[in-house]
């Protein structure tokens, strides 16, 4: 549905490319003519995914983890130099688990919301200076989730973090535009991932109760998803700044938070499954 070189020559930055919809995006970028940079914490991971993108000298691999901001820094620096510059980013990298709250340890708290909203924040900030210094604006797609705005129970600091995220969007779209920078968001319902798939539907059971919410039956697939980012951050919506775009099938509409529906299990019974994928 797109020209081939939609994309032609824009740099473009993912952070948890090396997986999942990160990787899905960063295969469909490349394609239409980016030259794309992942970013994840596992080296090993990224360089395998680097290799099954395409052309080497259009990909770049760097390992950071985005919860440190001066890790960032030195990323953003490092594919600068490589690229020339950053033309788009897309805040990709998120953890999540599920988990009764009262249950939730301060840092298990921490570490998702480190990812999610400072990952997102620091990745914005290191990339959003350059932009505004090299002075040919850019395009920030952030990727978040329903529960943003309607929240969700036993997913506690995803949801907070993920509002933060969708806060910062809209506030940035507004202070940022004077330098040319839109800053638009994605909220994906179910796309069948293997690191979400295990963390959040680990039983046949429960994979059954989201695709029921779903009234379109199904989960999403990565090529529906990647279209609609490939889009957002092209030069064929110029005007398009502070939005959130939902692409999950109505599921949202239909049943308000993601899992709320697991408040209709015996608590007890939810408990121990629950320790259960967490093998404990």
């Amino acid at each position: 549905m797109f020209k081939e070189d939609v994309l032609q020559e824009k740099v473009v930055l993912i952070t948890g490319g090396g997986s999942g919809l990160g990787l899905s995006m960063a295969k469909r970028f490349q394609a239409l003519g980016a030259r794309v940079a992942i970013t994840g914490r596992s080296a090993e991971r990224l360089e395998a995914a680097a290799a099954g993108i395409g052309a080497g000298e259009h990909v770049f691999a760097h390992a950071c983890d985005v919860r440190d901001f001066a890790a960032v820094e030195a990323m953003v620096e490092a594919v600068v130099e490589r690229f020339g510059g950053i033309d788009v980013l897309v805040n990709n990298a998120a953890g999540n688990f599920l988990a009764p709250t009262e249950d939730l340890s301060p840092g298990g708290f921490n570490a998702v919301v480190q990812t999610v909203l400072y990952g997102s924040f620091h990745a914005t900030l290191a990339v959003g200076r350059r932009m505004i210094e090299r002075g040919q604006g850019g395009s920030i797609l952030n990727i978040v989730t329903t529960y943003a705005w309607t929240g969700s129970a036993f997913v506690v600091p995803s949801a907070a973090g993920k509002a933060g995220v969708l806060a910062m969007t809209r506030s940035l779209a507004v202070e940022w535009a004077t330098y040319g920078i839109r800053v638009n968001a994605i909220a994906p319902g179910p796309f069948p991932t293997e690191g979400a798939w295990n963390a959040l539907m680990p039983t046949p059971e429960m994979e059954a109760e989201a695709r029921a919410r779903i009234p379109m039956h199904r989960f999403g697939e990565h090529e529906e998803l990647a279209n609609l980012a490939t889009f957002l951050v092209s030069d064929a919506a110029p005007f398009i700044n502070g939005e959130c775009v939902v692409i999950d099938g109505g599921e949202w509409i239909g049943s308000g938070g993601e899992f709320n529906g697991l408040t209709r299990i015996p608590r007890p019974q939810l408990k121990a499954a629950m320790r259960a994928m967490r093998g404990k």
